[in-house]
């Protein structure tokens, strides 16, 4: 049962996250929703690793992380240089 209510939970923040990214007034707004959705895909991937007793989603889940962290700065920095060039 509680394993239930850690999934509603998740799709919530998900939804939430996806709602921000579309009412999201500024850009920079949008790309924290963003980073705040892989923090929860993140969790996600823990907690099936949990369900399931599978050690193999840790690994998932680690990589996800590490590509989604780049994913932030990469987009941060792109932003960045166009405000300079501005």
């Amino acid at each position: 049962m509680i394993t239930y209510i850690y999934w509603l939970l998740i799709i919530s923040g998900v939804l939430l996250a996806v709602l921000r990214i579309i009412l999201g007034p500024k850009l920079e707004d949008r790309i924290a929703s963003l980073d705040g959705i892989n923090v929860i895909i993140t969790g996600a991937i823990v907690l099936l690793a949990s369900t399931f007793n599978n050690s193999l989603y840790l690994d998932v889940a680690l990589i996800y992380a590490v590509l989604a962290f780049l994913e932030t700065v990469v987009i941060s920095r792109i932003i960045e240089k166009n405000k300079e060039l501005k």
